[in-house]
């Protein structure tokens, strides 16, 4: 999933290129890699490592676009066929002067290719899921809110045929600049899945990051208080979204 606030300082970027500029407009690029891939507090590679890569586009009055591919386990390790995710976004960022707070808005979307299959769809639905989203900044803090217009990455009740569209995530980030190029992140969320009982759940993050050029080198302290059976990896039973340290670096370009 798309890596936001704190989960993209824990990506570690492999290659090294110019960024490009259109009048005024940039092409940013980043390649990563990650000791364990956490969205949410949720592992999405159970608890192995990660490569991702991303590229951004944009524009001088705050429009922009992007893509973004990391690889992952879940689809897999739950009956689907998809090794990776790919997300495309696109938005507007912009600042309310007259508060001199801070906006950003757009729409994700979750792709996971050639992801279903007979044993995925006898206990989910389409994985791939569309957001929307919307965050304010004041000072350094910033809130944000994420909404599911589809079913939440293919949980439904099929006892209730009941869909999880209408779940949400909201969360607060401030990144505290500590000098010499540290920073210290801490981060909380809630995320709420509609009509699915146990789903529901709130995670943490406290992140030390250090920058050297355009490479960041950070660890994470992630957890949750995810229910332990819902959010079981099926091939061994562990939390996903138990505390653990994530170990990574990012470079962009």
């Amino acid at each position: 999933m798309k890596q936001t606030t704190f989960a993209i300082a824990v990506m570690l970027s492999l290659s090294a290129a110019p960024s490009l500029s259109f009048a005024q407009s940039s092409v940013t690029f980043n390649t990563a890699l990650t000791s364990d891939y956490r969205y949410r507090g949720i592992s999405q590679s159970r608890f192995k490592p990660a490569i991702s890569a991303g590229v951004d586009f944009t524009a001088p009055e705050g429009f922009y676009v992007g893509a973004w591919a990391s690889s992952i386990k879940w689809i897999k390790d739950w009956g689907g066929d998809s090794s990776a995710e790919i997300d495309v976004y696109a938005g507007y960022k912009g600042a309310l002067t007259s508060s001199g707070m801070g906006f950003d808005i757009g729409v994700l979307q979750y792709v996971y290719p050639s992801a279903k299959t007979a044993a995925w769809d006898s206990l989910y639905k389409d994985p791939n899921t569309t957001e929307i989203y919307g965050a304010l900044t004041a000072g350094m803090v910033t809130a944000k809110l994420s909404y599911a217009l589809t079913n939440l990455f293919g949980n439904y009740n099929f006892t209730d045929n009941k869909k999880s569209d209408g779940s949400y995530y909201f969360d607060l980030t401030a990144p505290f600049a500590l000098g010499s190029g540290y920073t210290l992140t801490p981060h909380v969320g809630y995320q709420k899945v509609e009509n699915i009982a146990n789903a529901s759940y709130t995670d943490y993050a406290l992140t030390v990051s250090k920058e050297i050029s355009a490479l960041t080198l950070s660890a994470a302290v992630i957890g949750t208080d995810a229910d332990k059976t819902f959010y079981a990896a099926p091939t061994n039973g562990k939390n996903l979204g138990r505390s653990s340290l994530v170990v990574a670096a990012k470079y962009s370009f």
